[in-house]
């Protein structure tokens, strides 16, 4: 199949990602677009994971308010420089996330940041509950109810309010490939007057 400028133009309006990544991607998936927006994401992956010892030297804190001002979401989104923390599209990507914040509520940033007392405590809420199953299939059943219960609480593994067909973590990994800096959410708050 021919791709054209056009088609290219399309997935870069998609995406944000840099036109020649979006040909490449096209080209490997042979001018269909859905396949070349996977594509995208799992290159986002790996350009992610290769610049993630850098250091975070700026970035922005955005509030998002809903329901009246009955709840705000709020995060702190780093990044490398000035250049992109001002960055319209960055500054909407941490606007995401604090409406994500303030939607879903997540309770820490990543699976590291989970408290062993918190686990131990679902453990034995999940024990309880898969004590009727058989014993070849119980270890099996605890451990993906935690996994499912972490991903619950974790923000970077929560599906994206707004497109949940994305993590957060997805989300900022194609931003990452997009602006070429390492980003990371740094702190998030939800408060609510109930």
């Amino acid at each position: 199949m021919v791709i054209t400028t056009e088609t290219v133009k399309e997935l870069r309006d998609l995406t944000g990602v840099s036109i020649m990544q979006c040909k490449k991607a096209l080209e490997e998936a042979g001018g269909d677009m859905e396949k070349a927006k996977v594509i995208l994401r799992k290159h986002s992956v790996a350009i992610a994971s290769k610049k993630a010892d850098r250091a975070l030297g700026a970035g922005i804190c955005t509030a998002y308010t809903h329901a009246g001002g009955q709840v705000l979401g709020a995060v702190v989104l780093a990044c490398e420089t000035d250049f992109v923390s001002k960055n319209e599209d960055f500054q909407k990507l941490a606007y995401d996330i604090a409406m994500h914040v303030a939607a879903i509520r997540p309770q820490f940033i990543a699976r590291d940041d989970v408290k062993e007392s918190d686990l131990a405590k679902a453990r034995e809420v999940f024990e309880a509950e898969a004590a009727n199953v058989p014993e070849a299939m119980r270890l099996k059943a605890i451990e993906g109810k935690l996994d499912a219960f972490i991903k619950e609480k974790v923000l970077l593994e929560q599906p994206f309010v707004k497109d949940p067909t994305l993590t957060i973590r997805e989300l900022i990994d194609s931003a990452v490939q997009k602006f070429g800096e390492k980003i990371e959410v740094v702190r998030f708050e939800r408060l609510s007057v109930q």
